[in-house]
C-alpha cells in the first residue's frame, strides 16, 4: 500500500497522480501530489515506477499499511528498487536489470476493473442528480397552460 511521498524529492511532476489507476492520489493545495484516498490503493506500484524522482515508498502489504520513517526509507535504499527490478527509464539498457513488468498484470487488471465501476458509479449518481434537478425546475403538468392563460 501507498505508505509515504518524500517531499523533498517530489519535483512536482505529477506523473504517479496520472499514472495511479484507482485515483488513489491527487494534486494538493501546494500544487504536489498527496495521497487523498489510500484505501483505494491496490499496491500496483505504477506510481513508484512512474516516479523519475523516487519520491515515492508503496509498502508490499496490499491490505493495511505499515508505519514507515521516512529516514529510514531514505536510508533503506528502496527508493527507486521498482524502477531498477523492471529496467525501466535509466535502467532500461543495463543488463543487471531485466524488465519484469509484465508481473504487475493482474494488478493493474483489478485497479482498473474497480475504477472502471467507481466511475461508472459517479456517472450513475450524476445523471441521477441531474434528472432530479430537471424534475424540480419543471412546473408539473397542466400548470404552465393555465400561467399562460
Amino acid at each position: 500500500m501507498l505508505e509515504l511521498i518524500i517531499a523533498s524529492r517530489c519535483s512536482g511532476c505529477m506523473s504517479c497522480v496520472e499514472a495511479c489507476p484507482t485515483n488513489v492520489l491527487e494534486i494538493g493545495a501546494a500544487g504536489r501530489p498527496v495521497i487523498a484516498r489510500v484505501e483505494q490503493c491496490q499496491t500496483c506500484f505504477m506510481c513508484e515506477l512512474y516516479c523519475e524522482s523516487d519520491a515515492l515508498y508503496v509498502g508490499p502489504d496490499r491490505e493495511k499499511r505499515e508505519p514507515v520513517e521516512e529516514a529510514r526509507i531514505l536510508a533503506s535504499g528502496l527508493l527507486g528498487q521498482v524502477r531498477r527490478d523492471y529496467g525501466w527509464d535509466e535502467w532500461a539498457n543495463d543488463p543487471r536489470y531485466k524488465s519484469e513488468y509484465w508481473q504487475l498484470g493482474p494488478y493493474l487488471s483489478a485497479g482498473m476493473k474497480q475504477q472502471a465501476e467507481r466511475v461508472g458509479a459517479r456517472l450513475a449518481q450524476r445523471e441521477s442528480q441531474r434528472s432530479a434537478s430537471a424534475t424540480q425546475s419543471e412546473p408539473p403538468i397542466g400548470i404552465s397552460a393555465s400561467l399562460k392563460s
